[in-house]
Order: structure tokens, then sequence, then C-alpha cells
């Protein structure tokens, strides 16, 4: 084999290199050089089992102390990421009147949160900036269960118990 050509059983035929495969090349100084194809990682999930955990449980919680019901989405929001929060938190449909959204999109550094008509007499706008305020802290610690969870307790915390 000449050295800086790649293995060739004639002057037309490329073949595989039994010790390396196909894209293998020996240099001038006499390393070998092997080509390989790159797999891209699968991407994984964002939360592990115990974090998807901690939030359902959050939710849960939430949910039962006040009688509103209280949804996390997670994800891009678009160009206009409160008209974006607002058409997820109308997706809820009939309940959304006594619900609240909390949409946060870390990628663009966007949180949103938005509560029905009944959710909003019992979680103020101050209320809500608070919850956004431990989120943002939390994120930029890199935890954004912990931002979640914290700010769901603070939005049941304010809206009360269920009458």
């Amino acid at each position: 084999m000449a050295a800086g050509e790649l293995v060739r059983q004639d002057s037309t035929q490329i073949v595989e290199d039994v010790d390396h495969g196909y894209g293998a090349v020996v240099t001038n100084s006499g390393r070998v050089s092997v080509a390989r194809a790159k797999e891209p990682a699968a991407p994984g999930l964002p939360f592990t089992p115990v974090q998807l955990t901690r939030l359902d449980e959050a939710l849960t919680l939430s949910a039962r102390a006040t009688g509103l019901g209280f949804s996390v989405y997670l994800g891009d929001l678009g160009a206009d990421p409160r008209a974006r929060a607002e058409e997820l938190h109308t997706a809820i449909g009939a309940a959304s009147t006594d619900s609240v959204l909390i949409a946060a999109s870390p990628g663009q550094r966007k949180v949103e949160i938005v509560t029905g008509e009944e959710a909003s007499r019992r979680v103020s706008d101050r209320g809500c900036n608070l919850a956004v305020m431990s989120m943002v802290a939390s994120f930029k610690e890199g935890d954004l269960i912990g931002g979640l969870v914290s700010a769901l307790r603070m939005l049941s915390d304010q809206a009360g118990r269920k009458h």
C-alpha cells in the first residue's frame, strides 16, 4: 500500500481494509487514519423519573389543596411568548377558567403564568411575579424542577384552600 492512498484492489475498486474497515489510509508517517461515520446522540428526556415524580406530586398537591387546575408547559414559546402561553391556557378547555398555567421556555429565557378568570381572583399578579422571580433564580442555578415546584407551592399558598 502506498502512503497516503486509499486501500485499493485495483485502480477502480475501493476495498475494505481488513484491520480498519472502509475509509482507512496510511499517512506518510506510517500512522493509520480512519474515517468513521458519526452518529448523533439520541435526545434524552430533560428530567429523570425522580424529578418527574416531584413535579407530578407538586401539581397534584396544588390542585387538591386549592381546587384549581395547575399545568406546566416546558418548551419553545415562539416569537410572542405571552400569546402562545394564553393559547396553551385556552386549549385546556372549559376548565381553563379555574386553571393556572406555568409556561417556561428555558432556551428563550422566558416564563409566563396565565390564570383563568376564576383563578385570577385567588392568585394575584403580584403573587405570579413572585413565583416567576423564584423560578428564574432556580433556573439560573440549573434547577428547572426546583423552580417549577417552588412556583407551584407559592401559587397554591397564595390561592389558599378550596372553598
